[in-house]
């Protein structure tokens, strides 16, 4: 049976995975089994947090979960952050940053980063999400071809712009475009 491969937009609140093995877990969580239902051995290609919204891959196709997430494919994403981000610390984030992974001190690839000037068309955000309580808001592009664990948000906190919403857009050259929260679509994914 051919593999199949789907992109969907995780919407905020929900885990990156198809169900959990942990029965107090299921009763309070979301799991993206909700979405759509899903062929048997279907796995998330890299993940999102809970709090973290936008594009995710899901396929049958161990190789190709494997290739995107070892090869180095750029990952774009939008992260909207607590204060007016500065070109110092936009300069900082692009050269690489010290983050704690594990316990352990990282320092992130290089990568590219710019200031979106305009608000991006986005479905609006979660109610829980507080952005404008304190101090205005602004928004980057972020591409990195790494993806530890919760790196965006590590990252634009250590240069003292912490993230109060942040959406996955692109994966390589796969784009989330205008998927509205909460839609599947079947893909096609041919490996070089």
């Amino acid at each position: 049976m051919p593999h199949q491969t789907f992109k969907l937009h995780k919407p905020f609140g929900m885990l990156s995975q198809l169900m959990s093995n942990d029965v107090h877990q299921s009763r309070k969580k979301r799991f993206l089994s909700e979405l759509y239902h899903f062929p048997e051995g279907t796995m998330a290609v890299g993940r999102l947090d809970e709090k973290s919204e936008g594009l995710l891959l899901l396929t049958t196709d161990g190789k190709l979960s494997n290739t995107i997430n070892q090869s180095g494919v750029e990952k774009e994403y939008w992260a909207q952050l607590d204060g007016l981000i500065t070109d110092n610390a936009i300069d900082q984030l692009a050269k690489g940053v010290e983050i704690g992974i594990e316990g352990l001190k990282y320092n992130t690839k290089p990568c590219k980063v710019f200031r979106l000037n305009d608000e991006p068309d986005l479905p609006p955000a979660h109610i829980t999400l507080r952005i404008g309580r304190h101090r205005p808001a602004s928004w980057i592009s972020i591409t990195l071809t790494e993806g530890k664990y919760r790196q965006v948000r590590k990252m634009t906190a250590s240069v003292g712009f912490p993230t109060l919403r942040l959406v996955r857009v692109r994966i390589g050259d796969i784009h989330l475009n205008s998927l509205a929260p909460g839609s599947v679509e079947k893909i096609k994914i041919d490996l070089p």
